[in-house]
């Protein structure tokens, strides 16, 4: 894989939309992976919950065991001696249909959105996320939404204080999550111009936005 931008990653604000209610748990994330099975072979614990019951009819259940720190019921499923997911048959997903929740809202995307590397080990899913590129609808409000983003990816990795006790990301995902969740209040409005831009916000302003989300 190339370090270039030469992968078109959507029109950023669309893309927001879309990856908030993933989050959410109100939609799945579609993403244009190609041929490309980086999280498929990056050495990944998959979470699955209890309620997933279609996924865990599909996963022999000696390849799975309980999460830690989560409720009974709640399970991982771990990976071969090369790294790779035991569901990755021929570089295919062989229960694409019945994947688990981790996999339909992942999307590497959030890490050139927030400005961060991925964390995985080999590296596979850095490579591939610093091939996206966004474009932009509005070069002044989506560029802002984006600089917003990562401008609250910044303050969170900086101000540990400002999450939830518990609820501190121990991951580059999470870090991501938060800052797109986050990123709201970050953008102000230019009162001469109108136009919207970066603004550091109160440190109460993101305590309660990341208070919802435990």
């Amino acid at each position: 894989m190339s370090d270039a931008r030469d992968l078109p990653a959507g029109e950023f604000s669309a893309w927001m939309k879309a990856v908030q209610l993933a989050i959410r748990g109100e939609g799945e994330s579609d993403v244009p992976c190609g041929s490309c099975t980086a999280c498929c072979t990056a050495s990944q614990f998959i979470h699955i919950g209890p309620d997933e019951t279609d996924t865990l009819a599909h996963i022999p259940a000696s390849l799975l065991f309980p999460a830690p720190r989560l409720p009974r019921g709640h399970v991982l499923m771990g990976y071969d001696a090369r790294g790779h997911c035991p569901m990755l048959i021929d570089g295919k997903c062989s229960i694409y249909a019945h994947r688990p929740r981790t996999c339909r809202t992942y999307d590497c995307r959030v890490f050139p959105a927030a400005g961060i590397e991925s964390d995985d080990d080999k590296g596979l899913i850095a490579e591939q996320a610093n091939r996206w590129s966004f474009s932009y609808q509005s070069q002044d409000d989506d560029r802002t939404q984006h600089d917003a983003v990562r401008a609250s990816a910044l303050y969170l990795r900086e101000h540990r204080e400002a999450h939830p006790e518990g609820n501190v990301p121990a991951t580059a995902t999470q870090l991501a999550v938060a800052a797109i969740e986050a990123h709201g209040v970050f953008i102000g409005r230019d009162e001469p111009t109108g136009r919207t831009k970066v603004v550091a916000p109160e440190p109460e302003a993101v305590r309660v936005v990341l208070s919802r989300r435990t």
